[in-house]
């Protein structure tokens, strides 16, 4: 069982689509479904995340996924806050798992992690104390499951639950992006029927990223159908 999972198959923390089994991945859909009604405002959510404190440790800029975040963990009910890696005390020194560590220390129970790094929010995981979830809210070129999730639900709104009947294509600089990466994980779990990518050769990835897709240099060929 990897890093992500307890034994019982229950989420620990949430890195990556890599591994996620289909059912895991269509339950957090379907939750993302049903609490979508109260989402945007109001309190009926507040009680979900009662008592339990969240930080959003940025150590890359960002605006909409920390606002995101940030309004998402305030209605749901938890105290929340922003760290602010440019004015921390890693300019005297402290390793960012010091960091995690002393907020640990005061009571912090989840972590929503962007980084510049690939592989960094793994690192910090690895490092929580057994009581502590991380969220991995981007890092590097490697992976950004939460915006992989909320590309999945976009579609799911508009064209159902069945993948397997749908064309996908995803377009532009697949080589360095972690959404394309973590989009393409997620459609192959939900059994996509046919998923295409186009892109100049220089900007798709060699790496087995795009094993199994149809590739298109010509934009008016890929979206044909």
């Amino acid at each position: 069982m990897s890093l992500q999972f307890f034994p019982d198959g229950r989420f620990r923390h949430f890195l990556s689509l890599e591994d996620v089994p289909a059912t895991a991945l269509e339950n957090l859909l379907q939750s993302a479904q049903d609490l979508r009604a109260d989402a945007m405002g109001g309190t009926a959510l507040r009680h979900h995340l009662q008592g339990k404190a969240v930080c959003n440790l940025f150590f890359e800029n960002s605006t909409r996924t920390r606002s995101s975040f940030l309004l998402a963990a305030q209605r749901l009910g938890a105290d929340v806050f922003t760290f602010d890696a440019s004015t921390s005390s890693g300019k005297k020194g402290e390793t960012e798992i010091d960091t995690l560590k002393n907020l640990e220390a005061m009571g912090v129970n989840a972590f929503v992690i962007r980084h510049w790094e690939n592989g960094a929010v793994e690192k910090l995981a690895e490092a929580a104390n057994p009581g502590t979830s991380v969220i991995n809210a981007g890092d590097g070129r490697h992976q950004h499951p939460t915006q992989g999730l909320l590309d999945m639900l976009s579609i799911r709104q508009v064209k159902g639950n069945d993948f397997s009947k749908l064309k996908i294509l995803i377009a532009g600089d697949i080589k360095h992006s972690r959404v394309a990466r973590s989009d393409l994980n997620a459609l192959r779990i939900l059994n996509a029927g046919e998923i295409r990518v186009c892109g100049p050769a220089s900007l798709l990835p060699t790496d087995g990223t795009i094993d199994g897709c149809s590739c298109f240099e010509d934009f008016d060929q890929a979206i044909k159908d």
